[in-house]
């Protein structure tokens, strides 16, 4: 009988534990990342909103543009499982359109992971992290 129990008490900690980490993670809200400026001038800070629906994942990117004037991008693609988070941002850039995909973990209020772009035939990746802001 004991050992019934123990074993109806393991599987349903299993179960719970397997459930919880098949739900998304919150990633709703806004997050910001500095990104260094070019010949180590100024840091660039770039701010995001997301929304989560499900496994959808809509919102925009904004990043400092010239003279300061910030632009705007929509995400696409956005999708989240579990703590796993990934969407592109395309940008048209002096009549060229380069699209950014981003993926990435959520850990509470960081995301850590990869931007890769393509240019000239070549892919590039760089690491990301973000932080959410506090509600206000």
């Amino acid at each position: 009988m004991t050992r019934k129990l123990f074993t109806s008490i393991l599987s349903a900690f299993f179960a719970l534990s397997l459930l919880a980490s098949l739900q998304a993670a919150d990633a709703s809200g806004t997050w910001t990342w500095s990104t260094p400026g070019r010949d180590g001038g100024e840091a660039r800070k770039s701010t995001m909103k997301l929304k989560v629906e499900g496994e959808k994942v809509t919102g925009s990117i904004a990043t400092p543009g010239r003279e300061g004037a910030a632009r705007e991008a929509e995400i696409t693609n956005g999708k989240i499982k579990g703590d796993q988070i990934s969407f592109d941002v395309t940008r048209e850039i002096q009549g060229n359109k380069m699209t950014a995909k981003y993926s990435g973990k959520i850990a509470g209020d960081t995301i850590t992971g990869k931007i890769e772009t393509a240019r000239d035939g070549n892919t590039r990746s760089r690491d990301w992290e973000a932080k959410r802001e506090a509600k206000k």
